[in-house]
């Protein structure tokens, strides 16, 4: 938290989670009163904001495991909520067409759909792994 990453902006990172993670909580409570479907021009702005989010997840991940060097475990849970977020928000405007990539990427979008949860594991063992890569000098002789 000392670090200067912990400020990208000038201000602490926390407040932009405080601020994402309020919208997508609101958005959350708005679709279960009953909202019905939300605008085009709504999801589109998920989706850029979340964009964002996981851009920066991924540039805070590479800043603390191979600049900073230490592991903080809330912004460990703040990467894995954010990219569960942007992934299914990314399916989700794909599908009902917030999105569109065109012809040549039906298949490739069938096949995230149909592997939507194989992709996403695959996606959060693949930081998982370069975290114990990484720090193996420590866990590694934790385990034997």
């Amino acid at each position: 938290m000392s670090s200067a990453q912990a400020a990208a902006f000038g201000f602490p990172n926390t407040f932009i989670g405080l601020a994402g993670f309020a919208i997508i909580a609101t958005t959350g409570v708005v679709l279960l009163a009953g909202a019905g479907k939300l605008k085009r021009w709504y999801w589109r702005g998920m989706q850029a904001g979340l964009t964002f989010g996981v851009l920066f997840v991924h540039w805070l991940f590479y800043q603390s495991v191979y600049n900073i060097g230490s592991l903080c475990p809330y912004c460990m849970v703040v990467w894995v909520a954010t990219i569960t977020l942007f992934w299914y928000v990314t399916l989700y405007n794909l599908e009902v067409g917030h999105i569109r990539l065109g012809a040549a990427a039906a298949r490739p979008i069938a096949f995230m759909r149909r592997h939507h949860l194989d992709i996403l594991v695959f996606w959060l063992l693949a930081i998982g792994a370069l975290i114990l890569s990484h720090f193996w000098y420590y866990y590694g002789s934790k385990l034997i």
